[in-house]
């Protein structure tokens, strides 16, 4: 009731944007989380004056891609939610042994949590690998937990063990 009879008043836009800011300041610097290393985080707490420690920088590992052996083909894949859990999408890539396209999957998940998604991408790559009869394929993703549930089941989110 309060902030009702406080707010019945008009207040002008540059006054409310600068409440705002007042508070998120006060908020922010009472935090003690850290914010993640990217442009849009620094640039909105560089707005909003917030003081803040910054994680550790991790080193870049080199990362290239390697052509699979003769009568082999390479199936990478990988997908997205945007939030957590958010909307999702997975895709992936085949290509043959001399790097020639081969074929490629996309698919809509609705809304689904990142290593759900990245399952599903595997799932998908291999759905569509069986269509495509291939025998002889070399599965690359980056999530080391879903490399790992080929040898230990349990890893699979209990959603997908039926799949």
């Amino acid at each position: 009731m309060r902030t009702y009879a406080h707010f019945q008043d008009k207040i002008e836009v540059f006054m409310a944007i600068s409440v705002i800011k007042d508070l998120t300041h006060l908020v922010g610097n009472s935090s003690k989380t850290s914010m993640k290393n990217d442009m849009l985080d620094f640039n909105v707490i560089k707005f909003f004056g917030i003081n803040t420690s910054i994680d550790k920088v991790l080193r870049p590992l080199p990362v290239r891609w390697e052509f699979p052996s003769p009568g082999w083909v390479k199936i990478n894949t990988d997908g997205t939610a945007r939030g957590y859990p958010g909307l999702a999408t997975c895709g992936g890539i085949f290509r043959g042994s001399m790097g020639e396209f081969i074929g490629t999957f996309s698919t809509f998940l609705e809304v689904r949590t990142v290593l759900v998604v990245d399952f599903y991408a595997v799932i998908h790559a291999m759905e569509e690998a069986q269509k495509m009869r291939l025998t002889n394929v070399w599965l690359e993703c980056d999530f080391a937990l879903i490399c790992a549930a080929f040898t230990v089941r349990t890893n699979v989110p209990w959603i997908l063990r039926n799949r």
